[in-house]
């Protein structure tokens, strides 16, 4: 098509060419001829270009995600398959690794072999990796970390997440100036993590332990309920047997963990939210978490922003121009949420938290 094209743009080239020197001008065509070859090389010049841009190559990704196993997940997901759609100039190979941290490095090395142009992976879990990122590297592959963070290994371009530790101490934060405007002196504590050894689990709950830590709370109990809303039920169906009449809050390191210990709490006949006797802690604050705080069943929702997607193609596309990326490090915009009167004033590391108040405007917009 490229030589069809220039084939036609000579020939035109030519036809102007030939109807000048029929025109019976006097002079010997040597300045004719000149502008002539240059006009052929101006042409052969712009068709080529423009065959380059029109010929609809793709930008190929791999995407190695973690599963399913939340709303947040699904999201997350939906993003990069919206961006890196055909439409928008990409051809996406998604894996769904299913929690399996052995199928999500194969994934990886199957796009090593495929000779895609970019990888991005969330980490199931943040070590075993610096073997395989290393075949990235040998094999010229940038790749692009989101969510989760890689621990053992510097071997790719860039991260794209939330700071999961400070997503903890707001919490932690929140709790202390929400018990003291509650009359609360005393704070025994349940926690649902996530994911054993994964970064999201591990920096809420060093955060939210730090801040324990600082105030004197007791932490009753802390067990992986793996994300997952079947993971918080099962958890904490064996904290209210364990725990009875013993405890005042329950942390859940996801949404879907905080509507698994909601029906375990409501089948045990314990009350939690706004109008309960358990404070009920969430994070990502999806749509149906959300839903949950205005009907003040949990109390405060701090949100893991999943739609890292528009970050990553900055990134793609300023290397496919041949730029550097600026920082390996790229924040999210996240936010805290809670009805008017759990929103309270406090800091984390200093600097001053704003918290949002759920409507139904602030529900529609959210992921």
């Amino acid at each position: 098509m490229k030589r069809k094209l220039l084939s036609l743009a000579l020939c035109s080239v030519m036809a102007v060419g030939l109807l000048a020197g029929c025109g019976g001008s006097s002079s010997d065509g040597s300045g004719d001829q000149a502008a002539s070859a240059d006009s052929v090389a101006e042409a052969e010049e712009q068709i080529s270009a423009d065959a380059d841009a029109g010929s609809g190559e793709l930008i190929s990704v791999g995407f190695a995600q973690v599963g399913h196993e939340s709303d947040w997940r699904t999201a997350s997901t939906q993003s990069c398959q919206d961006v890196f759609s055909e439409a928008n100039g990409y051809d996406l190979s998604f894996v769904d690794c299913d929690n399996d941290s052995a199928a999500q490095l194969e994934a990886v090395r199957s796009f090593i072999q495929q000779g895609v142009q970019y990888i991005i992976i969330d980490p199931i879990v943040s070590t075993g990796w610096d073997q395989v990122l290393g075949e990235c590297s040998d094999a010229g592959i940038p790749v692009i970390v989101i969510d989760r963070t890689i621990d053992d290994s510097d071997n790719y371009t860039a991260w794209v997440g939330s700071d999961f530790k400070t997503e903890g101490l707001a919490a932690g934060e929140w709790l202390a100036a929400y018990a003291e405007k509650q009359g609360i002196s005393e704070i025994n504590a349940l926690v649902i993590e996530g994911t054993n050894g994964a970064s999201a689990q591990i920096g809420r709950t060093d955060g939210f332990k730090e801040v324990a830590d600082a105030n004197g709370w007791t932490i009753l109990d802390s067990q992986d309920g793996d994300f997952t809303e079947d993971g918080g039920q099962q958890v904490m169906e064996s904290y209210c047997k364990s725990y009875e009449g013993q405890f005042n809050v329950v942390v859940c390191q996801n949404d879907n963990e905080a509507f698994g210990a909601m029906t375990a709490m409501d089948n045990a006949g314990v009350t939690y939210g706004v109008d309960g006797d358990v404070i009920l802690i969430s994070f990502d604050a999806c749509t149906a978490g959300l839903q949950e705080v205005q009907k003040g069943t949990i109390n405060a929702d701090f949100e893991c922003n999943p739609l890292a997607a528009p970050f990553v193609e900055e990134i793609i596309q300023t290397l496919q121009a041949g730029g550097e990326v600026e920082s390996n490090e790229v924040y999210v915009e996240e936010h805290w949420y809670a009805l008017p009167d759990a929103i309270v004033d406090f800091s984390v590391n200093g600097v001053a938290q704003e918290m949002t108040e759920v409507t139904d405007e602030v529900i529609e917009a959210q992921y």
